[in-house]
């Protein structure tokens, strides 16, 4: 990887690129700086068929704990038409694309926290292992905005069903990670110890597969999920982050 990153932690070590969110102190928050360095890895791993296993994780006590709210404000304050929420929320999606339909298998190792744009993250990547001390949660309604990032709604509700989505965006409630295992938000679940071997049982027969072989079958798996919506609502999520936010900030103004 040619980037001096800031905020992620990149190793390669052989056929498995590792990628940590690296910024502990804000909970590994996904600011738009996050989002450019994640966007950067995965242009660059397009280029390098060599790669044929990426896992993501997260730097100190969480995996990430959401959104960079700050940043909210501060994008408005710059651009009050909201132009910058609106890059933002574009780039956001951009990293969840790149994440489903990279040629790597992609393995989200969760422990701690695993919030709102952290939760969506994770969604998006093809195999989920969680430390059976996760908490999860989905907390936009309370925050006042609704759950658009990254495409993440309709991702879970291809992942777990809409009346269990429901449940989760209209209560925000807490819930752990054997819930997230009924939801299939996650593969497995084991102590926080065993992430990595459980990687490991995952990756060695993945590294051994047709390149092509599996390329194929992750574009397959996305046609398929894709092909039960007859529209992607998610391309506004953008617009009604932008919209949501500002109306947000208008509010608390008066």
């Amino acid at each position: 990887m040619p980037e001096d990153f800031k905020t992620l932690r990149v190793t390669a070590e052989g056929p498995v690129l590792r990628v940590q969110l690296d910024t502990p102190e804000t909970g590994n928050a996904l600011s738009g700086r996050v989002l450019d360095e994640l966007l950067t890895v995965l242009a660059a791993l397009d280029d390098d068929p060599g790669i044929r296993v990426l896992v993501l994780s997260g730097a100190g006590d969480n995996f990430c704990l959401g959104g960079e709210r700050s940043e909210f404000a501060e994008l408005l304050a710059a651009a009050p038409g909201g132009a910058g929420l609106h890059a933002l929320g574009n780039k956001a999606r951009r990293v969840c694309d790149a994440l489903a339909t990279t040629h790597a298998v992609t393995i989200a190792r969760l422990h701690g926290g695993v919030i709102g744009a952290g939760l969506g993250l994770a969604i998006f990547c093809d195999l989920r292992v969680g430390a059976d001390t996760c908490r999860f949660r989905m907390p936009e309604l309370g925050l006042g905005v609704p759950p658009a990032w990254g495409g993440v709604l309709p991702r879970l509700l291809a992942e777990s069903g809409a009346a269990k989505v429901r449940e989760l965006i209209l209560t925000a409630d807490n819930f752990d990670a054997v819930r997230a295992a009924e939801l299939s938000i996650l593969h497995k679940v084991v102590p926080e110890d065993e992430l990595d071997s459980t990687i490991v049982r995952w990756t060695k027969p993945l590294v051994r597969r047709s390149p092509a072989a599996l390329r194929s079958a992750k574009v397959m798996l996305n046609a398929y999920a894709g092909a039960a919506r007859l529209a992607d609502a998610s391309l506004f999520d953008a617009e009604l982050l932008t919209a949501s936010v500002s109306a947000a900030q208008a509010a608390r103004a008066r």
